[in-house]
């Protein structure tokens, strides 16, 4: 099976050759960065219509954790364009990180169609260095479809405890890899070189729980699902939430 997966990885790299050309003579990483944004509004359209239930479901206990003032203060950790908002509470206010800026101006849309929150500030940065966001300073910190994507996923998590204040909450929501024994599993082997390329460094093989499960929250709630979603590949989710 190994060389089955070694072999056909590299067909689908020969095939994706001019990719791969792009990407080692320094041209493809910014095209990317640019080209992103827009694939993203597309694709998050149809994620929050095959997702809105799972969203609606996990967000609804956001507000659970609002501080003593009664308005929940969160954190988005790779916004993105901003899908996630209309699953916010009312008077949430938000404060939003993406190391992409090309992003800014598709969150300036998403906060004009959602008068319901209150929108704080947009920090260019990467998830692993939340310098401009003080310790304890924030009741809930949010997560969905960048784990998969981040450099570091300890040293995010390691951030992420840091700026929840005590009794905060991490909530995610994220593709997974498929159990090892599947063909979904084969298929995310052979294509995980040219995905991770094409899409902006995602991951498709990532066991994102593992790096969830090493990090010291006191509670972690952490459901495994397949999510109903046309692309297969990225069917395999997990979703939850862990408390400091």
């Amino acid at each position: 099976m190994a060389v089955a997966v070694l072999v056909l990885r590299l067909l689908v790299c020969l095939l994706a050759s001019p990719l791969f050309l792009l990407h080692a003579l320094g041209l493809w990483r910014p095209l990317c960065r640019r080209w992103f944004p827009h694939f993203l509004a597309r694709f998050s359209v149809m994620y929050n219509e095959r997702m809105a239930g799972r969203k609606r479901e996990l967000f609804g206990s956001l507000q659970a954790f609002a501080g003593p003032s009664g308005k929940l203060c969160l954190l988005e950790v790779g916004c993105g364009t901003g899908a996630n908002f209309q699953f916010y509470p009312p008077g949430c206010r938000v404060t939003c990180v993406d190391p992409n800026p090309n992003f800014e101006k598709f969150l300036i849309k998403s906060i004009a169609e959602n008068r319901h929150l209150q929108f704080e500030r947009f920090v260019v940065a990467a998830g692993e260095d939340l310098r401009q966001v003080a310790d304890g300073s924030v009741d809930a910190v949010v997560c969905t479809l960048v784990l998969c994507s981040v450099r570091d996923q300890g040293q995010i998590l390691r951030e992420v405890r840091r700026v929840l204040r005590p009794g905060g909450a991490f909530f995610f929501l994220e593709h997974v890899a498929a159990e090892s024994s599947t063909w979904n599993y084969f298929w995310q082997q052979i294509l995980h070189p040219f995905w991770h390329l094409l899409f902006d460094g995602c991951h498709l093989t990532r066991e994102s729980w593992k790096a969830l499960e090493r990090v010291p929250f006191s509670q972690l709630k952490l459901q495994h699902f397949q999510a109903p979603l046309s692309w297969e590949l990225v069917r395999p989710h997990i979703s939850g939430y862990a408390v400091k």
